[in-house]
């Protein structure tokens, strides 16, 4: 029997598949931004819009959180996630990094790497490739068999990711062609590029491909002039742009935006929109950026995609399928059902539980005489922390003007006693301490906002104190270090401690519990928290996401697979100031908004 023959690039005019013409028409959504529970309908949607292409990265910070402790279930069970788009009929091009950007924490890179003063990510340092090896060696095994020559809809994978605005190693493209090819990957290779990175991002016997939102700078062409006997395929049409906190919320018009697909598709450009649907970078997933100053993005990665993050269809979907249904030869699936979504009634926080009493529940402290980063605890079988907040604590003789000499990552409160003093991060690097005659404490709480996923910085994302803080221009020695990450076991300890009611006058930071009684079936919602500052809301366990009172974001999205029928627990940790209600809403939030095209931000990556 004749092998199959898979997706082809050797003419310039068009992709073959099965050895007949084919364009390719996809679009991005993430498993691990999706509740596994709405999987389908998000892929049902996206066929139902004229896409036949599904793309996905494939996030090895999600996958590997230890070295050597592989997570292939439930929400991250790829393999359900691709068998799912080929019972849907969507082929796959898949992105497995292992570096994926994405605007996830250090790009989808582990931060136990980081625990190696020497890494160099995104080389050929032996301490990265070693990793890589191992992780792949587990990876690749589980999609190989899913590729279109062994029957699945595997037509194409990505080597690495945007390489050509890195490029630190002339060697390391190279390895990682052979990384794949190695283990087994007999399908398309490709690499992705926005037009700067295009002529470094490459490497022989790959198929390049080109990022871009506007082709109005002769990017497309850019990319026809480096390999004019091959197809055209923009791997990421930004079909909106992500968020970060204190900023806007980007939108680009349906209208500018299907004028440009409209003017690839009849260059005959193949084409994947980034996003399709964007998701929720739920719990402490999400990454920032720092092109000279720094910026955390937001939980919600709706992206102003053509699929909302709650799954609604837009103007964006609407436009889109009414130009994509004259580029697909049968008639386009009927659109499914949107869910029924409710705005319940308000819970009232019935207990708190402050921050120091809290520790109890949390692992040792760990102590040393100067203080450490949090990857470099000795917490997680020695693979230190990844997110949330590490409390530092140690002992002052005096008060006096504390400097951070900008070593806090990425945000400290400052408490002296238990009694809050300020705030220290990039922009306030001094605070100053009470006159005291006796020994007391100071605890610092330091957050990880999200390590930069894009640029130059990667390989300085250690978080937490990253150097020595000073009093009155002397270091201060012998800390205990608190890891904060906010686990279940952590979060189960808190849970079955002991609470104050709401009586007794509640404390900040801490942790604020509340019931949800849903009668009847669950239905999508939105929590919002008007009246409260900063902090993380977890529900039934699950953790929603970062909220904080600068917005853009006003609200946090609650799936109704993560409710059940009856009593939901609601806890909030909320780093200063708590409010006594969770509000919920029917629809999302996101303040004032600008124009993507408008934004020169956006030009760059």
């Amino acid at each position: 029997m004749a092998q199959r023959q898979g997706l082809r690039a050797e003419t310039a005019s068009h992709f073959t598949l099965q050895g007949a013409p084919f364009r390719i028409l996809g679009g991005s959504i993430h498993y691990f931004r999706v509740p596994r529970a709405y999987w389908r309908d998000r892929l049902l949607k996206m066929r139902a819009c004229g896409i036949n292409t599904l793309s996905t990265y494939v996030p090895w910070n999600l996958h590997e959180p230890e070295k050597g402790l592989f997570n292939f279930k439930d929400n991250l069970d790829l393999e359900a996630f691709i068998s799912l788009a080929w019972e849907l009929e969507l082929w796959v091009i898949l992105r497995p990094g292992p570096y994926i950007c994405a605007e996830v924490d250090l790009g989808g890179l582990p931060s136990w790497l980081l625990r190696d003063k020497d890494m160099k990510l995104r080389t050929t340092y032996p301490g990265f490739t070693s990793a890589v090896n191992s992780y792949f060696d587990k990876l690749i095994p589980r999609i190989a068999p899913l590729q279109f020559s062994n029957g699945g809809p595997i037509i194409a994978v990505q080597v690495e990711n945007e390489y050509g605005s890195y490029s630190k190693d002339v060697e390391y493209m190279k390895y990682m062609k052979q990384a794949f090819l190695s283990r087994g990957i007999t399908e398309l290779l490709l690499t992705s590029d926005n037009r700067e990175g295009l002529r470094c991002g490459g490497v022989d016997g790959v198929l390049r491909t080109i990022n871009l939102q506007k082709i109005s700078y002769g990017a497309l062409q850019s990319l026809a002039d480096i390999q004019p006997e091959r197809p055209l395929l923009v791997m990421e049409y930004w079909s909106g742009w992500f968020d970060v906190w204190g900023d806007s919320h980007h939108i680009f018009p349906a209208e500018d935006m299907v004028a440009v697909v409209t003017k690839l598709l009849e260059r005959g450009a193949s084409i994947n929109l980034y996003m399709f649907h964007g998701g929720t970078s739920s719990g402490f997933m999400t990454g920032a950026v720092d092109f000279g100053t720094y910026k955390p993005q937001i939980s919600s990665y709706d992206y102003d995609a053509p699929l909302s993050e709650c799954g609604d269809y837009t103007s964006k979907y609407h436009l889109l399928k009414n130009l994509l249904k004259s580029y697909n030869s049968d008639p386009l699936p009927e659109l499914p059902t949107l869910q029924s979504r409710q705005a319940y009634e308000a819970v009232l926080i019935s207990q708190h539980m402050s921050l120091w009493d809290s520790l109890t529940y949390a692992e040792k402290p760990v102590k040393t005489e100067a203080p450490i980063s949090m990857e470099n605890l000795s917490v997680h079988n020695g693979n230190g922390q990844s997110y949330g907040y590490t409390l530092y604590e140690t002992t002052i003789q005096s008060g006096g003007s504390l400097n951070s000499r900008n070593n806090v990552r990425d945000r400290a409160l400052v408490f002296v006693d238990r009694k809050f003093i300020g705030v220290l991060d990039y922009r306030t690097q001094r605070v100053t301490l009470p006159a005291g005659k006796n020994a007391r404490t100071l605890s610092l709480l330091v957050e990880n906002c999200g390590r930069v996923n894009y640029g130059e910085a990667l390989n300085a994302q250690q978080k937490g104190l990253v150097g020595d803080i000073v009093l009155n221009n002397t270091p201060l020695k012998g800390f205990a270090m608190y890891c904060l990450d906010m686990m279940p076991s952590f979060l189960k300890g808190v849970h079955g401690g002991k609470w104050k009611s709401m009586t007794e006058s509640p404390a900040c930071p801490g942790f604020f519990k509340g019931i949800l009684l849903v009668d009847g079936e669950p239905r999508d919602t939105f929590i919002k928290l008007p009246e409260w500052t900063k902090g993380v809301v977890f529900v039934n366990g699950h953790s929603l996401g970062r909220y904080w009172y600068i917005g853009p974001q006003k609200h946090l999205y609650l799936p109704a697979p993560w409710l059940k029928k009856g009593i939901n627990q609601i806890i909030v940790f909320e780093e200063q100031k708590a409010a006594g209600r969770i509000n919920f809403a029917e629809n999302p939030e996101y303040g004032k908004v600008i124009d993507v095209s408008k934004h020169p931000f956006c030009t760059i990556i």
